[in-house]
């Protein structure tokens, strides 16, 4: 069985998409009705912007989405999924190529979530590392002794065995980045992002995109999508929605995905979108699967 997956924030690069928009009446018409929607020329930056206008989080997100469901709309009738599941981000891509969301929903919802996360970071400035070579039991258990200290650290993103990314306050980060690689850690990385990303420091910007999500309509998709959130499959659209609104102060538990998709007898996996990073987290995950870019 067949899963298509969609990455996150971090795959962005300059060019990304036009060649789908030069290529592509379809991808065309879908790139121009995205700049009519946002009110702004969004593929300027996609096809010339700098790294550095790339890494906005407010052109960021949209950006990776289109890049990824425009490919999955040019694929036609290629498109075949018994699955679909993306990372952070990526599950607004999946549940729009799944038909749960319409293009039009999708993009409006990542461009509210995308705005609702940037205020969070500038009201309350954070950071994410990620931990490698360390076994998740013993970051959970010091991130969540930090916490009861007074500061906020959580495990935010189980991205394969051996490679957990933490959240939360510039303090709290760094001291848990400390007390890990005391514990063993091979090594911690800072990331490059603006903010604490699914963690409890997210709360502004999860009641803000709550009311969105509640008012916006979502059907039963075509095919289960695995949400980050459970890690399980899903096609109620109550479910749906809950699990979305709760998934920007929750743990992306990309790792407990592909090992459910694969007990449910997934063995392919089709990238859509900027980048590879999503087909190494698979390989890492179940080192039989195949994993291949759209």
């Amino acid at each position: 069985m067949k899963a298509y997956i969609f990455p996150g924030q971090g795959s962005q690069f300059s060019g990304m998409g036009k060649d789908l928009y030069e290529n592509s009446p379809v991808a065309k018409a879908l790139f121009e009705k995205a700049n009519s929607i946002l009110g702004f020329r969004i593929t300027d930056t996609m096809f010339g912007g700098t790294e550095e206008e790339l890494k906005q989080t407010k052109i960021t997100q949209p950006a990776i989405f289109l890049h990824s469901v425009i490919l999955a709309k040019t694929l036609g009738g290629a498109f075949q999924p018994n699955a679909t599941a993306g990372h952070s981000l990526g599950e607004f891509s999946a549940l729009v190529s799944a038909n749960a969301l319409t293009f039009e929903d999708g993009l409006s919802l990542v461009y509210k979530r995308a705005m609702a996360m940037q205020k969070a970071c500038e009201a309350n400035p954070s950071a994410m590392a990620a931990i490698l070579n360390l076994d998740d039991k013993i970051v959970e258990d010091i991130c969540t002794e930090i916490t009861n200290s007074g500061e906020v650290v959580v495990a935010a993103n189980y991205n394969c065995p051996g490679q957990l990314v933490i959240s939360g306050s510039i303090k709290g980060v760094n001291m848990a980045c400390e007390k890990l690689k005391t514990a063993g850690a091979k090594r911690t990385l800072a990331l490059p992002v603006s903010g604490a990303f699914h963690s409890p420091l997210m709360e502004p910007a999860k009641k803000e995109l709550a009311e969105a999500i509640n008012t916006t309509n979502v059907s039963q998709p075509v095919c289960p999508v695995y949400q980050n959130v459970t890690a399980c499959p899903v096609t109620d659209p109550a479910e749906i929605k809950k699990n979305l609104i709760a998934q920007l102060t929750a743990p992306v538990r990309w790792t407990q995905t592909i090992q459910r998709m694969t007990a449910d007898g997934i063995n392919s996996y089709v990238e859509v979108g900027p980048g590879k990073v999503l087909q190494g987290l698979v390989k890492k995950v179940n080192k039989d699967a195949e994993a291949v870019s759209a």
